[in-house]
C-alpha cells in the first residue's frame, strides 16, 4: 500500500488557493482582512500575482505532504519496519497487521479531523504568535488563522480519503 499519494497531495494543495479565493473575497472576509492588514486593493495589483500564486501552491504542497503523514496512520507502521526499502525483510506480523488494518482510518472524515486538529492546534497558534509580534488585531489573527484551519481540514480529508481504490468517505470518525 502506498502512503505517499502524490496526485492526492497535489490536488489537496489546490485547496489553499480555492479556499483563499472564497475566504478573502470582499463579500466574505476580504474587506475586513484588507482593513486589518493595512493592504489596499491597489497594493494587490502591484506584485507579480502569478509568482505569488505559484509559491502559495508550492508551499501548500509541503503542507499537504506533512498532512498525509499525520492523517495516514499506516505510515507509522511502515516507519517502524524501516521504510519501504525494508519491506522485503519484514516479519510476517507486519503483513498480518497490514492485512487486518491496512485501510483502517482511511477516510475523508478521519483525515479532515486530523487536518482540523493540525490547523487549530499548530497553524493557528503560529499565525497568532507572529501576528501578536507584528501588532496585528484579533480580527486579523482570527481571519488568517481560521482560513488555515478550514484549509487544513479539507487538505487532511483529501490526502487521507484518496486511496488507490478511489475516494473513501465514512459515516464515522472511528471504525
Amino acid at each position: 500500500m502506498d502512503f505517499i499519494n502524490f496526485p492526492a497531495i497535489f490536488a489537496a494543495a489546490l485547496t489553499s488557493l480555492l479556499v483563499g479565493f472564497i475566504w478573502y473575497n470582499p463579500k466574505v472576509f476580504g474587506n475586513i482582512w484588507l482593513r486589518e492588514s493595512g493592504v489596499t486593493m491597489e497594493d494587490g495589483k502591484k506584485p507579480n500575482m502569478a509568482l505569488i500564486f505559484t509559491l502559495v501552491y508550492i508551499y501548500s504542497v509541503f503542507i499537504a505532504f506533512i498532512l498525509s503523514g499525520v492523517t495516514i496512520h499506516q505510515a507509522g507502521a511502515l516507519g517502524m519496519v524501516g521504510g519501504p526499502m525494508e519491506l522485503g525483510h519484514v516479519k510476517p506480523s507486519y503483513n498480518a497487521f497490514m492485512t487486518d488494518y491496512g485501510t483502517t482510518f482511511r477516510s475523508f472524515k478521519h483525515g479532515a479531523l486530523h487536518g482540523f486538529m493540525m490547523g487549530l492546534l499548530l497553524i493557528l497558534p503560529v499565525v497568532a504568535i507572529n501576528s501578536l509580534f507584528e501588532k496585528r488585531s484579533w480580527k486579523y489573527i482570527l481571519i488568517t488563522g481560521f482560513y488555515w484551519v478550514v484549509t487544513c481540514t479539507i487538505m487532511g480529508g483529501i490526502v487521507c480519503g484518496w486511496t488507490k481504490d478511489g475516494f473513501h468517505f465514512s459515516s464515522q470518525l472511528l471504525p
